[in-house]
């Protein structure tokens, strides 16, 4: 009798956008609760999880790899082993990729939190993930992120995984850091900034031979909540009321411009499109797409 399988395949999927192949990975999957939302009582966060056929608010941590003419580019780093065996599995899916690590030339973050800085460093050993790449952030960032008033007014927890952890992951790429506010990162790509959810929360415009994909970073974390109610922040949003407008900017636009779309929280492999509704949105994945 033939054994029956015990894990999942690799955690990759390819979309062609232009002259760029946009690579999708998972790092893995974090499970949170109801109270990491604003202004959502446990009884509404029930129904909507309900009308997505969903029992528990699953985040998904997606990274992308974006192969140009003659670079690679890695959209944020995973979470590393500050999750446990829950996430962590960036590096993994690289190589299952045939993408060595050291191949990456250059790193562009969203912004600083553990679930996507964290897979800079080793943990154990200090020493760069990623040895031979550039690391590009909003000049915002850091200057957060290193401030000790700043630090100060956290609580533990943040002081600990936000401010300490976005140090030492930062840290050893100091040498090789390259801080932005706004426009062309690279060819191709293009930084806007959204901010709220941090102060130097950045999405990336990706565009090729007249095709876009906005990779916006984390715009939604809870996607069956926030894209019909976008103006739900999080409790881990340095400015709430600034991560809505972000949100419903970013949602404006998308829909507006029938953008293809993703982001680190959205189910994985993340593509969809953001479509009105006469009380919201709602996020409309894209079909599987057998052919680059």
């Amino acid at each position: 009798m033939a054994l029956a399988p015990k894990q999942q395949i690799p955690s990759i999927y390819h979309r062609r956008i232009g002259d760029i192949v946009v690579t999708s990975l998972s790092d893995g999957i974090l499970v949170r609760t109801n109270e990491m939302m604003h202004g959502v009582s446990p009884e509404q966060g029930k129904t909507h999880l309900d009308a997505a056929f969903r029992t528990e608010f699953a985040l998904s941590i997606n990274a992308f790899v974006l192969h140009m003419k003659d670079k690679l580019v890695l959209v944020e780093t995973g979470s590393g082993n500050y999750f446990g065996d829950v996430a962590g599995h960036l590096v993994g899916n690289l190589k299952a990729a045939g993408i060595a690590p050291e191949k990456i030339e250059s790193i562009l973050l969203t912004h600083m939190h553990p679930d996507h800085s964290a897979g800079l460093t080793d943990l154990a050993t200090g020493r760069k993930v990623f040895p031979n790449a550039e690391l590009v952030m909003h000049e915002n960032e850091p200057k957060h992120w290193f401030d000790d008033a700043a630090m100060a007014k956290g609580t533990e927890r943040e002081k600990k995984f936000m401010f300490q952890q976005g140090r030492e992951q930062t840290t050893p790429y100091k040498s090789a850091w390259r801080l932005l506010k706004q426009g062309e990162v690279l060819p191709g790509i293009t930084a806007i900034p959204a901010p709220g959810h941090t102060p130097g929360h950045t999405a990336y415009l990706i565009e090729s031979q007249g095709e876009r994909l906005l990779i916006w970073g984390d715009t939604v974390h809870i996607p069956e909540v926030q894209v019909p109610r976008p103006e739900v922040a999080m409790v881990v949003d340095t400015d709430p009321a600034g991560a809505v407008a972000s949100r419903k900017r970013i949602f404006d636009m998308a829909a507006s411009e029938r953008m293809l779309v993703t982001g680190m929280h959205l189910h994985f492999p993340g593509f969809g499109h953001i479509a009105r509704q006469q009380s919201g949105y709602a996020f409309v994945p894209e079909a599987w797409r057998q052919a680059l």
